[in-house]
Formats: structure tokens, sequence, C-alpha cells
């Protein structure tokens, strides 16, 4: 099977690690779409240093998805159209939130792919219906149609607890490139990272924090496991985090630091 490939300046960037705030949506006093707002947003991150955005994810909030709002379309459109503007554009990771049943993951990675978005973070919320095995089958369907950010999101927001054979499944899929581990839950993240380094795709996907409750330590800590006696180490290299929506600036300055270490 053919896959749509990252660009290289982008695949570098984000396995080396970067800020990538989750983008809010700004509505106005009558809870309409605000454009002027929603594309200042854009801008604010690309002018505060991240390097990348993410659109129709949870800040973005999911209910934008619903035919009475009808706004993923919109959102998706206005970030991308404010990227290409920006003098560094193709070095700006896109990430686009890719929901729902197969069918509407599909439709929605097509769309994501339309605008030039570079991943898809692919959300196993709402799909409690769903064995794993059935949801790897869904990943492995949409990644035909967009590169993969992985999700891990935790109970309390709409997420659903997985296994380590899960993750050891889909840290398999070609065109996974990155996981997002917002379990906020120390063993469910050491899962993740355990797996990744069981795969035989290690190298080929960076670990991204999303728990709120553990940026730094994240950030900072070196997860080491021996695979078949061999040493073998992980790092959250990033975050794509609703916490950097504001501050971002900053945010970028405390992920170099960290760097520094």
């Amino acid at each position: 099977m053919e896959y749509i490939r990252i660009d290289n300046k982008i695949l570098s960037l984000l396995h080396k690690g970067t800020v990538i705030p989750a983008h809010p949506l700004a509505l106005d006093a009558n809870r309409q779409l605000d454009e002027q707002r929603q594309r200042l947003l854009t801008r604010y991150y690309l002018a505060a240093g991240a390097g990348g955005i993410a659109v129709g994810v949870h800040t973005t909030q999911f209910e934008i998805r619903r035919p009475e709002y009808n706004l993923f379309e919109p959102v998706l459109r206005m970030a991308a159209e404010e990227v290409a503007k920006h003098k560094h554009s193709e070095s700006i990771i896109k990430v686009a939130g890719i929901t729902g049943n197969t069918a509407n993951a599909l439709k929605e990675a097509e769309l994501a792919a339309h605008y030039g978005y570079h991943l898809g973070l692919i959300s196993m919320g709402g799909l409690n219906s769903l064995t794993e095995i059935e949801l790897i089958e869904r990943t492995k369907a949409v990644a035909a149609k967009i590169p993969l950010f992985g999700f891990y999101l935790q109970p309390a927001a709409g997420g659903r607890l997985l296994s380590y054979e899960f993750w050891r499944e889909f840290a398999e899929i070609p065109n996974v490139y990155a996981i997002k581990i917002a379990a906020f839950n120390r063993y469910q993240t050491i899962d993740v990272v355990r797996a990744v380094c069981n795969s035989s795709r290690r190298d080929e996907i960076a670990l991204y924090t999303g728990n709120d409750d553990n940026i730094i330590g994240d950030l900072l800590t070196p997860y080491r496991f021996n695979v078949n006696g061999k040493k073998i180490e992980k790092r959250f290299v990033g975050g794509l985090l609703g916490h950097w929506a504001v501050w971002t600036a900053k945010a970028v300055e405390l992920l170099k630091d960290i760097k520094e270490q």
C-alpha cells in the first residue's frame, strides 16, 4: 500500500520536538465563530515561535463537527490559510483532529489532507463499542489517507483505557509518526512508551506529552527499557497541549531550556 509521505523538513522538526498548541475556538458574544479572532489566534501561535498547530482537536471543541454548527471545515481552512501566509510556512507542522467511526474518520482525514495538513491526530474517544482490534483496523484505514499522530486521551475527557498490547500493535502501523500521550496517569503513560520501545518502528515515532499535570516531568524524564537484551531509551520530545494555547512564547522558551539541560 502506498502512503502519503511527510515532507522531510516537517518530519525532522517533528522528531526533534517542538511546541504544538491545541488551537481554541474563537466565538463572539452570540456564540458564533469570530473569524477575525480565530485567524489572529493562529497568527499569535506562529509569532510566539510555535513549531506547529493542532486544529479540530479537544481544545477546539469536538462539537464543531455537529451538523448544526458545521465548523470543522472552516476552522481547518482558516488555520491552513494563515500558516500559508507565514514566512516559514514550509516549516510549520499542521495537525488536524480526526474523530468518529471509520467512515467519518476517513472523511475528516481526506479534508485535512486537502488543506495540506501533515498529520491527523487520531482520537479513540467515543468509540467504546469497538474492540481494540477494531480500533487498530480503523487506524490502518485512516493511515492510508494521512500520516498519523496517535492520541491517548484520558477517560475523564472522553477517552478510554487502552492496553499495552493495543499500543504495541498501533506502533507497528506504517504512517504513524508520533503519539500524544494524555493519559494523566503514570502507569498508562509508561504502557505507551514501553510499547513504542518494543516496536520495530521505535525510531520512527516521536513522543509528545499531553499530560497537563506532568508536562515538565515528561519532558525531563528518560524512559529506559531492556528490549531483547538491549537498553532502549525514549524521551518525550515536545508537547501538543491545550495548556500551551496561552503564554505560548513562554512554552517555547521552556522547551528550549529543557532541551539544553
